[in-house]
């Protein structure tokens, strides 16, 4: 992606520290001249963060140049192509805490760069998280965590109604269970103009959801010995719940190569009933500009498995600070900005949940306050969530080599070319090959 620069704006006013201090610019910051070279996260969720760059480079004299912006999975794999070449010519570089682990000696410890105070703004549990090897490698900058949300239409449709209690003998209402979202999914579904819900099918988006349904079936992706064990009954019924949506007709049949933006963009157009997936589309999803079914949207937590367990998968996106970094002060004044009170307040107001605690309180004082119901609800159910039920992944530095192995068959039992069975038998001897060449059972 070609370089983007973001730069200050000169300030008439300049003229008079001209002729003051003629060997000074006026309002130079402490960062003066310098050009901060960047990789950020790109996508419609974490762009309009950036508006705020130019306000930096106008406090700090600095300019920022952005040489890279991409989905994570793109970027993940840049991050690697970096680390083998060793060519690391940036500063500052987007994370996440399910793939930070992977990238030892890039990123470096924050704690005596960042101030202690600072830091202590944010959750202490996601700040373990955040931390790998007792290094605080980044600074979070919000969390996700993915809940229900649904189309309203679909549910108050009298003959929706009528139909789903003459079926089932119950009230139609958002499932509250996996094997009712099943049920649902493929009463509301009518392909190929409707469909009832949908999912990601590839990269670690449909690992991480595997891994939650398999969580809340009772289910462990390793032992305590690091044995994979998610090819259990468990896995199979897991895996089994999108082998049998696909199959049925009751996601689109693209689902299987879907990622974010897919499953955001499917739900806005107001041709899936329900589904899965972050805060950070709240905003988009009642937005009428982007969005078929704005004013229509509900929330509700996230369905539970059998084993009584909500789905939780959890992290958050963040920042971190190269090793090989020239500047080391700017580019934390700079991560700093970009995870300040107000920087995370601009997110919130989208529907992101924040990782610092005053701003997650004084968001959703100002939803309440301006009686926006609908982002309450959003922040109410999220917060709740982040706070009593989200799980990461294991923070392993194998863990995305260990989905890398995992997703390809996943997605082959969802397409029908293997059992769930066989799939998740051959993944987990794959997982288990990779773990022993790791070390982990010396």
């Amino acid at each position: 992606m070609k370089a983007r620069f973001l730069s200050a704006a000169v300030l008439s006013s300049a003229l008079v520290g001209v002729l003051l201090a003629p060997a000074t610019p006026a309002f130079a910051g402490p960062y003066d001249g310098y050009t901060l070279r960047v990789k950020l996260i790109g996508g419609a969720q974490y762009e309009p963060l950036y508006t705020i760059i130019p306000e930096w480079e106008k406090k700090t004299g600095a300019k920022v140049e952005i040489i890279s912006s991409k989905n994570y999975f793109d970027l993940d794999r840049e991050y690697k192509q970096d680390i083998a070449a060793r060519k690391i010519d940036y500063c500052v570089g987007s994370n996440h805490t399910s793939f930070a682990p992977q990238y030892p000696g890039l990123f470096r410890d924050l704690k005596g760069l960042v101030p202690a105070d600072y830091i202590a703004h944010f959750s202490p549990r996601v700040i373990e998280q955040s931390t790998v090897g007792g290094k605080l490698v980044q600074l979070p900058r919000h969390s996700d965590i993915s809940e229900l949300y649904y189309n309203k239409k679909f549910y108050s449709d009298a003959g929706n109604q009528a139909a789903y209690k003459a079926k089932f003998g119950k009230d139609l209402a958002p499932p509250t269970t996996w094997d009712e979202a099943d049920q649902q999914a493929k009463f509301f579904a009518k392909p190929p103009q409707v469909y009832g819900t949908q999912f990601a099918g590839k990269d670690e988006a449909i690992t991480g959801r595997f891994y939650e349904m398999l969580r809340a079936n009772g289910g462990q992706l390793f032992d305590k010995n690091w044995k994979p064990t998610f090819n259990s009954p468990a896995g199979v019924k897991s895996l089994n719940w999108f082998v049998d949506l696909y199959k049925s007709g009751a996601v689109p049949k693209g689902s299987p190569n879907y990622v974010w933006d897919d499953l955001g963009n499917g739900f806005a157009s107001g041709t899936v009933a329900f589904d899965l997936d972050w805060s950070g589309w709240a905003a988009f999803f009642n937005d009428p500009k982007s969005s078929k079914i704005a004013g229509e949207v509900g929330i509700a937590p996230a369905p539970k498995g059998s084993a009584g367990v909500r789905t939780g998968w959890s992290g958050s996106h963040s920042f971190s600070i190269t090793t090989a970094c020239d500047n080391p002060k700017a580019a934390a004044d700079f991560i700093e900005y970009l995870t300040s009170f107000d920087a995370q307040m601009l997110e919130a107001r989208r529907g992101l949940i924040p990782t610092r605690i005053d701003a997650q309180q004084a968001a959703l004082a100002e939803f309440k306050a301006k009686n926006d119901t609908y982002m309450a609800d959003v922040f109410t159910t999220f917060s709740k969530a982040m706070r009593d039920e989200s799980f990461t992944p294991p923070l392993i530095p194998e863990w995305i080599q260990a989905s890398n192995l995992i997703w390809p068959q996943l997605q082959k039992a969802i397409v029908g070319d293997k059992t769930a069975q066989q799939a998740l038998d051959d993944a987990a001897k794959q997982v288990e090959a990779m773990m022993d060449d790791a070390g982990y059972y010396k």
